[in-house]
């Protein structure tokens, strides 16, 4: 059994609405001094899969397919080994 942790977020050269709303919030409690903020999604997903690599290509696919919109979204991820008990 695998444990894929993934992180989404928009892509640089995308404007993050809610990370410019946290920010004007900020200013206007006279928190001046954070330089850059982002918003994004966490996912934790456990699978089951025949080796490390096709863990990591089944959840590149997931990503692909549902969890982050390519066109405006970046993703990140790590796959790891789980003991049975453990899950």
């Amino acid at each position: 059994m695998y444990q894929a942790k993934v992180y989404v977020n928009y892509k640089d050269s995308v404007l993050d609405p809610k990370a410019e709303a946290i920010k004007t919030a900020l200013t206007r409690a006279s928190i001046n001094n954070v330089q850059d903020l982002m918003v994004g999604k966490y996912f934790e997903l456990r699978l089951t899969a025949d080796s490390q690599l096709a863990a990591e290509q089944q959840v590149d696919a997931i990503c692909d397919q549902l969890l982050a919109n390519i066109n405006m979204e970046q993703y990140r991820y790590t796959v790891s080994a789980i003991d049975e008990v453990q899950a």
